[in-house]
């Protein structure tokens, strides 16, 4: 865990106590749609260009800390949704950004409210306010920001778009041994259902997740599996606690 990225799990609420921080003008300027300023430099355009890279460098580094044994092609897709617009309007609404525009943007009432119902306009303006969390803060400070703010983004995506079944299965193959899955337990009513599952190697128990499908609890179980192996980086997230949001519902 050798990044300033790892170790933010806890620090969700860092960035708006940042965005408080920030100069008046630089706020400002990021809370500024182009339409509303004669020059487009003063809208809040230059400040989401450094921002977007800023949030791309810092999920990358976070992914590619956390997750050493993932080859490249499952952390480029994991990253493209986390930092995708549609996450970035979710964080910001999730933070009290689309509040923050209505209550701080240069602009009026009108305006305010149309800006902060937008989706691509509250994705631009989270990465805005991450270009100038980087100017006044710099790279480690705004790394940890960033990462607290999207890491619910990223363990909803860990559950669609890493495939942890075959993870465990290509490390056990090098010893060349095989999971194996069995339904432990199910409960709730019937349009509520959620499953446990145990995945057992050379007959013990080595993970055991739970889900709104068999399927999704079995890649839990995979996912602890290699937690329990070493494989994967243990999180400060409890599997269990959220299991509607990491299955998405079903």
């Amino acid at each position: 865990m050798s990044t300033a990225c790892m170790g933010a799990e806890g620090s969700s609420g860092l960035f708006m106590q940042l965005v408080g921080r920030l100069p008046a003008p630089l706020r400002g300027q990021a809370l500024t749609h182009s339409s509303w300023v004669e020059e487009r430099t003063a809208s809040y355009e230059r400040l989401e260009f450094l921002g977007d890279s800023v949030l791309g460098l810092a999920i990358a580094a976070y992914l590619f800390e956390r997750f050493p044994q993932e080859e490249e092609g499952g952390l480029a897709k994991l990253k493209a949704f986390v930092v995708s617009r549609r996450s970035c309007a979710e964080v910001a609404r999730r933070v009290g950004v689309d509040e923050l525009v209505r209550t701080e943007a240069p602009g009026t009432q009108e305006q305010r409210e149309e800006l902060a119902s937008s989706t691509t306009a509250l994705g631009n303006i989270v990465e805005a306010l991450f270009g100038a969390i980087y100017r006044t803060f710099g790279f480690e400070t705004a790394c940890r920001a960033i990462v607290g703010a999207f890491l619910q983004q990223v363990e909803y995506g860990l559950n669609e778009y890493i495939d942890f079944k075959s993870s465990l299965q290509e490390h056990l193959a090098t010893a060349e041994l095989t999971a194996s899955y069995v339904l432990a337990d199910e409960e709730g009513p019937p349009h509520e259902r959620v499953f446990t599952s145990e995945v057992l190697v050379a007959g013990k128990v080595v993970g055991r997740g739970r889900g709104r499908s068999i399927k999704k609890s079995e890649q839990a179980a995979a996912r602890q599996a290699l937690i329990h192996l070493g494989v994967l980086a243990e999180d400060e997230s409890e599997p269990d606690s959220a299991v509607g949001a990491a299955d998405g519902g079903g």
